[in-house]
């Protein structure tokens, strides 16, 4: 028998028969989306929390327990077999709730059947919104820092991202401020949406209300929707006011109000007029199908809370960042208060590290802290070099040790 070195030499020079090869290139098995990001920065430093026994001040989960009537709610809905589908778009009790929710937070009338779409988490209502309005060709306008999924999401969708830069304050006691020329010139015929964050992650800035009147005016202008997440709208500090941007005037109608309880349940929701819902639901429909249905009761439960748990949740929130930002300051860090959400961006300049991911390698594995690199939060890595992350939605004895461990930390 031939040996395949001969078999081919054959082949060559004719003597062999056989399936006829075709010249062509090869072929690239991953879709070229996925080289325009990384895996979850923040989840990573979460798993190297984990690896060197570090308090973990990156990710956003409190480590605190649930209130008991929620989980009382969803341990009877278990007991009661509520194991099935619900409807794709949300058991009609959570979205009656989420109705009657709107109109005493926003005073806003939402129709539950036909403007309400309960998703796995507010994170799912994003995707589920940008695959549903954005074409090839689309852009999206994104205010900087930014939760990390904004841009991703953009591009998974097909849109390009077009990215605003919010600066940071001089002064500790300043505000992140947007330059309004540098907004304008975002907006143009092919903007299909802004996604605004208020309270914002990372920042803690809460939009004011001329700062959204300002974007109000160029969504209406441009024919612009108007993507927001509230997760942390009842998260709230200093006095300052949190306002939904459904409620302006003129902006009913091109508004997708998104927010969750993400935070405690992997139930989250978007809330739009009738025909963008109906384009949400077809994606959600075939995307992730529907929420567990024992945590649909026990969100409808969550939102019938009284008004003072939502007072005492921001109050207790305000208590933890009052907590951790003294040790910040006190080991070197320049803080950036915060007005909602909880966390903490701050400027590392004085600790004199080549840059934040050589930083925040140092804290985890040396001083035993978790935070989340500021470059994550950036399109250019470089304008987020100087920057990190901290959570603060911790027990007070979570941050303790946080504030023991921050005492090993040097300047250079």
């Amino acid at each position: 028998m031939a040996t395949r070195p001969m078999r081919r030499a054959r082949k060559r020079a004719g003597k062999v028969s056989g399936p006829t090869e075709v010249s062509s290139p090869v072929k690239h098995f991953l879709s070229d989306k996925v080289s325009h990001f990384t895996e979850s920065v923040i989840r990573e430093m979460t798993r190297q929390a984990m690896l060197y026994g570090a308090v973990n001040l990156a990710q956003g989960f409190p480590d605190f327990s649930a209130p008991a009537e929620i989980k009382q709610a969803a341990q009877q809905a278990v007991a009661a077999d509520v194991n099935q589908y619900a409807i794709t778009w949300g058991a009609k009790s959570l979205r009656n709730a989420i109705a009657r929710q709107m109109s005493l937070w926003q005073g806003i009338t939402v129709d539950p059947e036909k403007e309400v779409t309960v998703c796995c988490g507010s994170t799912e209502a994003m995707i589920s919104t940008l695959l549903a309005v954005c074409n090839a060709g689309d852009e999206v306008v994104i205010f900087e820092p930014f939760y990390e999924n904004y841009g991703p999401d953009s591009v998974l969708s097909g849109a390009k991202p077009k990215f605003v830069k919010l600066r940071p304050p001089k002064h500790e006691s300043g505000e992140w401020t947007f330059d309004e020329k540098e907004l304008r010139s975002a907006f143009h015929k092919h903007t299909k949406a802004i996604i605004l964050n208020t309270p914002n992650n990372p920042t803690g800035k809460v939009f004011t209300r001329a700062e959204l009147e300002l974007i109000r005016d160029l969504c209406l202008k441009y024919d612009v929707l108007a993507i927001t997440d509230e997760i942390y709208e009842h998260i709230l500090y200093d006095g300052t006011e949190h306002i939904s941007m459904v409620s302006l005037d003129g902006m009913r109608d091109r508004t997708v109000t998104i927010n969750g309880m993400s935070k405690t349940y992997s139930v989250g929701w978007a809330v739009a007029p009738e025909k963008i819902t109906n384009a949400i639901r077809k994606v959600h429909d075939f995307l992730t199908v529907g929420a567990p249905a024992p945590l649909q009761e026990a969100g409808a439960a969550a939102l019938s809370l009284p008004p003072e748990y939502y007072s005492k949740l921001a109050e207790g929130y305000r208590v933890r960042r009052d907590h951790l930002m003294p040790a910040l300051i006190d080991a070197g860090f320049r803080c950036f208060r915060p007005r909602g959400a909880y966390y903490v961006m701050t400027d590392i300049s004085e600790f004199g590290y080549k840059d934040d991911v050589i930083f925040a390698k140092h804290l985890v594995q040396e001083v035993g802290i978790a935070c989340v690199p500021g470059s994550s939060f950036y399109r250019d890595p470089r304008d987020g070099a100087k920057q990190v992350r901290f959570a603060f939605c911790k027990k007070p004895e979570t941050l303790d040790e946080a504030a023991l461990r921050l005492r090993n930390l040097k300047t250079k």
